[in-house]
């Protein structure tokens, strides 16, 4: 059974930081690109960072320099290391796995976890 089960989410106040986990199960992550998402309450979903099978990283605008998205294949976990928090960046973050291969996609999606950034 295909699996990802993001932790580290919770509260914290502006400018702290926070660590969110991926862990992947029922395949291996190492040839998929790794995303993190967020949804706030009443946007629509939009991507934070982006790890790809060789290591690659890219980052929206908003989240350069205080983001650091990383990877361990040998856990099969994906990292999100986010500092200097704002309270804009409060939302659901999710974890995404994504591979294009044969002329099949595949893309697996976490049930999220809540980051609130308040004082």
């Amino acid at each position: 059974q295909v699996q990802l089960v993001e932790s580290g989410g919770g509260l914290v106040q502006p400018g702290g930081s926070l660590r969110l986990s991926c862990a992947a199960s029922g395949f291996t992550i190492s040839s998929y690109a790794m995303n993190w998402y967020r949804q706030a309450p009443g946007k629509e979903r939009e991507l934070v960072a982006t790890i790809t099978n060789t290591g690659s990283t890219n980052y929206a605008d908003s989240m350069k320099g205080r983001f650091t998205i990383s990877r361990d294949n040998t856990k099969n976990t994906v990292y999100l290391q986010m500092n200097s928090l704002k309270p804009e960046d409060t939302a659901m973050y999710y974890c995404n796995a994504w591979l294009w291969v044969a002329g099949k996609e595949y893309n697996y999606w976490g049930q999220g976890t809540q980051v609130t950034v308040s004082s």
